[in-house]
């Protein structure tokens, strides 16, 4: 991962857990469930924006190095893992 990206997911990390935490004292103090169903939905869009970073940065390093080698194997498996990833078929 390149160093700006995993300084990013660190930090996003980092809120998304104060997230996670401030759910569970929501739950704890019996807060509303519609309030505590938007901050899971906040927490949950937290997530899909941190995995584009780490896409993204995946793309730009592993993916491209695979597209530009001479190694077919490694292009191939590259496609395949992103094909299962994004919700394609399963191996």
């Amino acid at each position: 991962m390149q160093a700006k990206a995993k300084e990013e997911t660190r930090n996003r990390l980092a809120k998304i857990e104060g997230q996670v935490r401030g759910i569970a004292r929501m739950v704890e103090g019996d807060r509303y469930c519609i309030d505590v169903v938007r901050q899971i939905q906040a927490a949950r869009a937290a997530l899909g924006a941190l995995e584009g970073i780490v896409m993204d940065d995946h793309l730009q390093t592993c993916v491209e190095h695979a597209m530009l080698s001479d190694d077919l194997d490694d292009r191939r498996a590259k496609v395949e893992e992103l094909v299962m990833v994004l919700g394609g078929r399963r191996r």
